[in-house]
């Protein structure tokens, strides 16, 4: 595997956990608001935009950190597009980190083969939009998604749900749609979108929906699992 980026510790990424994150190049969808467009589709050279690192380099470099951080996140782009992601997953469990999935949802029988491995200690899905938007983002496997939500509401792994929300793509009755998507248990995180890079450059200028409009449409919704970040 190729990683694209590394963020060698924050309080973010993992909750509640000190982590390191990576990124893996290359991603199945065309979020047009994507703001990590360097992961995804390649340069007119055939590489990816930035400097990269190999799995020796990840190892090493965790290995160094060994007693400080406590989780590590992979993140894309989109991992499971990836053939070796969970021989590399066993490698980093082997040094006694907590490990964290950031996940689009689109491939549930990778999912399914790492959950019932034990390879996984969080899940964080992204829910795009409302089933019907999903060609927007650039994919309309949609039972794949259910498929995936199904996976992880009937595991033991601790997961989230989150949506990123800009205007021009959400309208406040999508909301209500994604309901029947998520569910009543899982957490669910409505997130501000931040213009300024973006994988449209037609997205740098548009709006997000605020922190207190989020709150206002969360409260409407009538659920308790669902929160504001």
């Amino acid at each position: 595997m190729t990683f694209g980026g590394l963020i060698k510790s924050d309080l973010v990424n993992y909750p509640g956990k000190i982590a390191s994150a990576v990124f893996t190049c290359g991603c199945n969808f065309r979020c047009p608001y994507c703001h990590n467009p360097e992961f995804v589709v390649k340069g007119s050279d055939e590489t990816y935009f930035g400097e990269t690192y190999t799995e020796e380099d990840i190892l090493a470099f965790l290995k160094k950190r060994s007693g400080f951080l406590e989780g590590f996140v992979i993140s894309g782009g989109e991992p499971t597009l990836h053939e070796g992601l969970a021989e590399f997953i066993v490698r980093v469990k082997e040094l006694g980190l907590a490990v964290k999935l950031d996940t689009n949802g689109s491939r549930p029988e990778v999912l399914e083969s790492l959950i019932s491995r034990g390879l996984l200690d969080y899940v964080a899905m992204d829910i795009k939009a409302p089933l019907a938007k999903y060609p927007l983002v650039g994919f309309s496997d949609t039972d794949s998604i259910l498929r995936s939500v199904s996976l992880l509401e009937s595991s033991s792994v601790a997961h989230e749900f989150r949506t990123t929300c800009p205007k021009v793509l959400l309208q406040d009755d999508d909301f209500a749609l994604m309901l029947s998507i998520v569910g009543e248990k899982t957490p669910w995180y409505l997130q501000t979108f931040n213009p300024g890079k973006t994988l449209d450059p037609a997205y740098n200028m548009v709006s997000s929906y605020s922190r207190e409009e989020l709150s206002a449409i969360a409260a409407s919704l009538g659920r308790k699992n669902i929160f504001v970040r």
